[in-house]
């Protein structure tokens, strides 16, 4: 047997470069980029395989029951499930911690279970009406069984003595308790019973509902323990593990066990090849947990907050501490599990997130249709029974648990229609949806990577950036760029080093097969091989060191002109910036304001009456920047990033800049604008900032949005950053013919502009702005226009971030157009502004 790799616990895994050693690492590098894909929008389980329909996961959950009625004896078909318990049976009393076996139940009747806030009803007659009573008797709450026969009734008060009745008939069951949060923690006993085991299996929650997971080991749990992460999602993390190497490369196994049962989600195969343990569990109502889905609900925190305290438990994890990965989704969802505060949580390390679900899915107060809205819909319908589609092959390999856990998922929230009502957007529902307004709660040490023109979860994260107060250390990466750039390589070594530092408590280590096969990864990924940033960690003599190096870096790094390296497009910046704090503590507002000339200057205008008109374009929101296959994540996305046609934007251009100007922060355009139109009562703004280079190449920085029903803004809002209540109580409608003050946010951005070049403010209808977004705009048909103030009564203007005495360092070209991440080039269409008279 070759031995291409000689393993060293101390140091890691080496690996020289060989013929077969390289077809490994791309075969690793091909899973890593599936499961990167899947943290998109995807309507498949990652296989190219449709979920399954309603009518087949119906058939499928009712086929093969047992002929006792019983749902097996909740063990998976790995023997894994750990102890195998889950709620209430029939009306057996829930007490916290101690839940008794699950799929019990006399023959013919329903099941009822007691939650926290919650009652779960299983086994009714599909469509029967169900009346759920308090101990006193007196009915609270009333539904329809689905078709499965499930129920869940939400929002129940803590208490004893629940009973579940049919509708018009003596049948019911009962009793059952309801907790409140303060009584619903179990003992730790709770968590060490459980065992967590190499492969499938669950995790019981505090209510009894039982969570799917896949684990991975770097060797046998004796000879542990080990560093390990945690990945929490919606997605398919706890899906059975997949060999990625074919039988002749079988032996690769027996050093790195992982290649042969590798997990579905990126992060984790990175951790995983780093030496990590990883579990990877799919939250409430995915996959083959039991449940049912709603987006971050109390029961979803509390689940995490169990799944933390469970894995830090196990024998063979180090310290009983864990940190938690992931991207995107298995991302957001570490701030709100680290919000929890589980003892066993020793760090997080979310890349690529939001900054507060309302600013993805409504920014500025307009539905993102796009995106936001279809993610929405895809994580909901694959919440469905079956509905990821690999559940079933765990079913028919005996796995009962799985089964069983079918039952709820039609229960699901559809967070669609909550999206698409008004009455969704008060305090009381979005804020506990809003990570910026909690993450000083949070009180690990914190990892963050996003860029400011992600595609997905859009540039809004920035608003967490000085929030996380109650974190003990902390390490922020922004950087323009796009949805994957979280996998760069330049990210990549910080993310480990972190995870070292945090979690495994070690000198950060970059020897290993995680060299060998980022160049593959990126390849496949970004379209260019790019090769590990030097280990910067070999001359730091010991951990205590390695730490205090850390610490007294700047906790805040700005990544310049990423794509602007070598080769050109792929995410290799050419300069970072460090600072203290976001906004850089040298950042401050200078303002230019708007002439009718279309030119911007320090200097306010001096006419009695100045105003431009533009038209509003009804099929904007539909358009995006992408042109025919293009692909933002590659090096050469195919960008069709195309200017309003004229009449349909005003424009306002600055002088070419005496120095280089570096910018890092958000802004604000400052606008007066009216409708003259008697029947319309409100506009959706888009203002967009731009770069214009000397030679006439524009490079688009920046965009912000707003409903102009939601100018109202809150009162934290400084001159930089107006942000909007968003909530229907604030909504204030225009008057037609009256002009009106509205502040219009630009979202987070860092850019260096060059000597010479020109800043651009354009003002049109939002689309043609964004990669996947789409915004539903208001509809005032066709014919309307919007008129934007300029004189010296109503003064328009724009506040931008400028980093005083910011330099790019000697050396740095100007990247090329086309070049920057996330950021497409065009030739400026200049077209003059449409005057109106007085």
């Amino acid at each position: 047997m070759p031995t291409f790799i000689e393993i060293n616990r101390a140091t890691g895994l080496h690996a020289p470069s060989s013929p077969r050693a390289m077809l490994a690492a791309s075969a690793l590098a091909s899973l890593l980029l599936l499961g990167l894909v899947s943290t998109a929008c995807s309507d498949d389980d990652g296989s190219g395989k449709a979920a399954a329909n309603d009518a087949t996961a119906h058939d499928a959950v009712h086929d093969g029951t047992a002929a006792d009625g019983t749902a097996g004896d909740g063990t998976a078909a790995d023997g894994t499930a750990g102890d195998g318990t889950g709620g209430d049976t029939g009306g057996a009393a829930f007490v916290p911690g101690t839940p008794v076996a699950t799929g019990m139940r006399a023959e013919g009747a329903f099941v009822v279970r007691g939650s926290v806030g919650q009652v779960f009803v299983s086994y009714a007659a599909a469509e029967s009406t169900l009346e759920l009573r308090d101990g006193q008797g007196s009915v609270v709450s009333e539904g329809k069984a689905d078709k499965l026969g499930s129920l869940i009734y939400r929002k129940v008060a803590p208490g004893e003595g629940y009973r579940v009745n049919v509708k018009g008939t003596a049948e019911d069951v009962g009793p059952v308790r309801v907790l409140a949060l303060l009584e619903s923690a179990p003992k730790q006993a709770f968590y060490d019973g459980q065992k967590i085991a190499a492969g499938t299996g669950y995790i019981t929650m505090r209510d009894g509902t039982q969570l799917s997971y896949f684990a991975t080991l770097p060797g046998p749990a004796a000879d542990g323990p080990y560093p390990t992460v945690v990945n929490y999602s919606g997605y398919s993390p706890s899906k059975p593990g997949e060999s990625i190497v074919g039988p002749d490369q079988a032996f690769y196994c027996d050093v790195i066990p992982v290649l042969c049962n590798a997990p579905a989600d990126p992060s984790s195969m990175v951790a995983a090849v780093s030496g990590y343990a990883t579990v990877n569990v799919n939250i409430r109502g995915t996959g083959c947990s039991g449940g049912a889905y709603d987006y971050f609900e109390q029961l979803q925190l509390l689940d995490g907050y169990d799944v933390i305290e469970t894995v830090a438990a196990q024998a063979w994890v180090k310290h009983h501490k864990v940190g938690m990965v992931g991207l995107s989704y298995p991302g957001i969802t570490q701030m709100f599990v680290a919000r929890t505060v589980p003892p066993g949580l020793a760090a997080i390390a979310p890349v690529s997130v939001i900054g507060n679900t309302v600013t993805t899915l409504v920014p500025g107060g307009i539905l993102n249709k796009g995106f936001a809205v279809a993610w929405i819909d895809n994580v909901y319908k694959r919440a469905a029974p079956y509905g990821q589609g690999w559940e079933q092959g765990r079913v028919d390999a005996g796995d009962m648990v799985c089964k069983e856990n079918q039952l709820l998922h039609d229960q699901r929230v559809n967070n669609v229609d909550q999206a698409k009502n008004k009455a969704y957007f008060d305090n009381a529902i979005i804020d506990p949806l809003n990570p910026t307004a909690w993450v000083h709660e949070i009180k690990v040490p914190v990892f963050l990577a996003s860029s400011f023109q992600d595609e997905q979860t859009g540039p809004f994260f920035t608003t967490l950036l000085n929030r996380f107060t109650g974190s003990p250390s902390r390490r922020f990466m922004t950087y323009n760029g796009v949805h994957s750039d979280g996998f760069a390589p330049q990210i990549l070594v910080e993310w480990k080093a972190f995870l070292d530092l945090y979690v495994a408590k070690v000198k950060p280590n970059l020897d290993g097969v995680l060299g060998l096969l980022i160049p593959q990864f990126t390849d496949q990924v970004f379209g260019a091989k790019l090769e590990l940033p030097a280990d910067r960690w070999k001359a730091v003599a010991s951990y205590e060191d390695a730490l205090a190096k850390w610490k007294a870096e700047p906790e805040m790094q700005v990544l310049f002109d990423n794509g602007g390296g070598e080769p050109y497009g792929a995410p290799v910046s050419t300069f970072r910036l460090g600072y203290a704090s976001w906004p850089p503590p040298a950042t401050a507002a200078k303002r230019w304001y708007f002439h009718a000339d279309g030119s911007m200057a320090a200097d306010a205008p001096s006419d009695d009456f100045a105003a431009s008109r533009y038209r509003h374009d009804p099929t904007a929101g539909d358009r995006g920047i992408l042109g025919p296959n293009g692909n933002l994540w590659k090096t050469k996305p195919n960008y069709k990033w195309t200017a309003p046609a004229k009449g349909f934007e005003v424009a306002f251009t600055s002088a070419p800049l005496s120095e280089d100007t570096i910018m890092a922060g958000t802004g604000s355009v400052d606008l007066w604008v009216r409708c003259t139109a008697t029947d319309v009562e409100d506009a959706d703004i888009e203002v967009n900032l731009s770069e214009v280079r000397p030679d006439g190449q524009e490079i688009y920085v920046q965009s912000g949005w707003l409903r102009v029903s939601h100018r109202k803004l809150k009162a934290t809002s400084t001159e930089l950053w107006p942000e909007p209540t968003l909530t229907k109580n604030d909504i204030e409608l225009l008057v037609p013919g009256k002009w009106t003050q509205a502040r219009v946010a630009i979202a987070g951005f860092g850019h260096a502009f060059r000597k010479d070049s020109r800043i651009r403010i354009a003002i049109d209808t939002p689309g043609d702005s964004r990669a996947d977004w789409r915004f539903d705009l208001v509809d005032v048909g066709a014919n309307v226009s919007y008129d934007i103030s300029h004189d010296k009564t109503r003064p328009s203007s724009v506040a931008l971030p400028v980093i005083a005495g910011g330099k790019i360092p000697a050396g740095v070209k100007t990247p090329p157009c086309g070049s920057l991440r996330g950021q497409p080039c065009r030739p400026v269409a200049d077209h003059a502004n449409t005057p109106i008279a007085p």
